[in-house]
């Protein structure tokens, strides 16, 4: 993509990632100490079951290079911006989830460049060209994600009244933003857009239902609370669409390494929706039983 395209991407995520931080204070960062259990589960599904289940992925649905590597890029994301909104649309954990988003953030700052660097290698070969500049990766992801939370986490401190003003508009921006990024994304790969749905987009849903389904099932397992497995299995499938297609196009620079994430992106919104509505359904259940 050409210098102008990168560059909205780049503000895009700047936004969304500020946004995030407008909605944040010290308190819910408490979280992590008051509830343990519940973030280190999350972190797990994250951070270690997530990657596992995508390179496994890649085994077994034999994919083309671009898209195994669209794939490494969405398992090594973290859950963004989005899942917290999700999350409180499905009356899940708000708290533990935006814990989770923030947490998160900063490990993959380490983990993203490990996870792609592994998949770089494990799709391509030893001897692939392409590499992944581990010092620059982890600047531009700390200069676009980490910065902005903590400016729009300071303002919100500092000027409290103004921060919750600018909640709405900044994440209607974050969606036109991400819009415009799908839009790009799409318009520039159209001749091979059918092609590559075909390809993707049955991976990338079975990586959504499958990281949702687990998230939730360790919840289970681990006697946690309704609202808290509602959060985790978010956490666990919803991934930062518009990071992996920055990193597919300003890292990687290269577009058909972003199909995957832009299709992931809309599918997971579809999934999404059908998870907000049985968990409010199952809340309601628990609720008369």
């Amino acid at each position: 993509m050409d210098n102008i395209s990168n560059a909205i991407l780049a503000l895009s995520l700047i936004i969304i990632m500020f946004g995030m931080g407008l909605s944040l204070n010290t308190k819910d960062f408490v979280e992590v100490f008051v509830r343990p259990k519940a973030v280190l589960i999350g972190l797990v599904c994250q951070l270690v079951l997530l990657p596992i289940i995508g390179f496994s992925l890649i085994a077994v649905f034999m994919l083309p290079a671009e898209i195994a590597i669209g794939v490494v890029i969405m398992a090594a994301c973290p859950g963004g911006p989005t899942s917290n909104l999700i999350t409180h649309l499905a009356n899940g954990d708000t708290a533990l989830s935006v814990s989770l988003t923030a947490i998160s953030s900063l490990i993959t700052l380490i983990t993203i460049p490990f996870i792609i660097n592994l998949g770089l290698q494990y799709v391509l070969g030893e001897g692939t060209l392409i590499q992944l500049d581990i010092a620059a990766t982890i600047m531009q992801v700390f200069i676009i994600v980490i910065l902005p939370v903590a400016f729009g986490m300071l303002l919100k401190a500092k000027k409290p009244d103004f921060a919750l003003k600018m909640e709405k508009p900044v994440k209607r921006a974050s969606g036109i933003f991400f819009v415009l990024v799908l839009v790009a994304v799409i318009a520039k790969e159209r001749a091979l857009l059918f092609s590559y749905i075909q390809q993707a987009g049955l991976v990338s849903l079975t990586l959504n239902i499958l990281t949702m389904g687990v998230g939730y099932f360790l919840g289970y397992a681990f006697h946690l609370s309704l609202k808290q497995r509602f959060s985790i299995a978010i956490e666990g499938g919803i991934q930062n669409g518009t990071l992996g297609i920055s990193i597919a196009t300003i890292l990687l620079q290269n577009t058909a390494y972003a199909v995957t994430p832009a299709v992931y992106g809309i599918i997971m919104f579809f999934t999404a929706g059908v998870f907000i509505y049985w968990s409010n359904k199952k809340l309601s259940e628990q609720i008369k039983n």
